[in-house]
């Protein structure tokens, strides 16, 4: 299973594509799932974790928090292969909800990627980054 690393300001073209990271094609080269996530960022899942993520969304209970994380994860999907320059387009209604234009900054987390507006991203690391220095072992016990 791949482990998305790092940190990568790629551009938007005038189309909407995205250049994917070239350390990430290699996971993502036979399809990806792309879709909107927390704090207003895309997430691009490896289409296997993108099944692994259904499935573990679908078995929870089907309480209405439950019922509307799984639309609103589902509904503004978008199955995608990259070509062979790396490139995915990212759809309208996902660069609008992630107030995408052009400067954009691809973080590797862990088990997806985040596609984050630079300034969003800017804003978000800055306020997060004393936080992270003092998470302590109840998030990650034994650490």
């Amino acid at each position: 299973m791949a482990v998305f690393l790092g940190t990568h300001t790629p551009k938007l073209d005038e189309k909407g594509r995205l250049i994917l990271p070239a350390k990430f094609r290699d996971e993502l080269a036979d399809g990806l799932v792309i879709t909107r996530f927390q704090e207003r960022c895309l997430a691009i899942w490896p289409i296997a974790t993108f099944v692994e993520v259904a499935q573990s969304v679908r078995g929870t209970s089907s309480s209405q928090q439950v019922r509307d994380y799984q639309r609103m994860l589902a509904s503004g999907a978008s199955d995608e292969t990259p070509d062979k320059q790396g490139r995915i387009t990212i759809p309208p209604h996902l660069r609008a909800y992630a107030s995408l234009e052009k400067d954009c900054v691809v973080v590797g987390a862990i088990n997806r990627v985040e596609v984050w507006d630079a300034a969003a991203w800017e804003q978000y690391a800055n306020a997060k980054e004393s936080a992270f220095a003092d998470l302590d072992e109840g998030v990650f016990p034994g650490a």
